[in-house]
């Protein structure tokens, strides 16, 4: 399975991003996708997940009400809209699937690249 990881940028406090992420390789509605993020310093972390239907969306408390996660299974491709982007926001964005939606980074099987998302106060 691959996944690409595209859409980061720099952007000011209040602003919106969008990323995206393309999987191939293998049928993508198996897996559930996930978006981590990882500021320098600081260990990997979960942002928000979501079922292999979309019905079930998980977020962190962090991100809650100003991050949405959404993925079309006919494009193959999850996104993550983050809307309210903060500075504490600024990190590089991960993507990646596993078969089960959780919260542990190291559960999962397959990674994208990273895009790097930077938030200007």
């Amino acid at each position: 399975v691959q996944l690409q990881a595209s859409g980061g940028g720099l952007v000011q406090a209040g602003g919106s991003l969008r990323l995206s992420c393309a999987v191939s390789g293998r049928t993508f509605s198996s897996y559930c996708m996930g978006w981590f993020r990882q500021a320098p310093g600081k260990e990997r972390e979960f942002v928000a997940g979501i079922s292999r239907s979309g019905a079930t969306t998980d977020y962190a408390d962090s991100v809650k009400g100003r991050f949405t996660i959404s993925r079309d299974n006919a494009k193959s491709t999850v996104y993550l809209q983050m809307n309210s982007l903060e500075p504490e926001d600024t990190a590089v964005y991960y993507c990646a699937a596993d078969p089960i939606l959780r919260r542990i980074a190291t559960w999962y099987d397959y990674w994208g690249q990273g895009t790097q998302v930077t938030v200007s106060s």
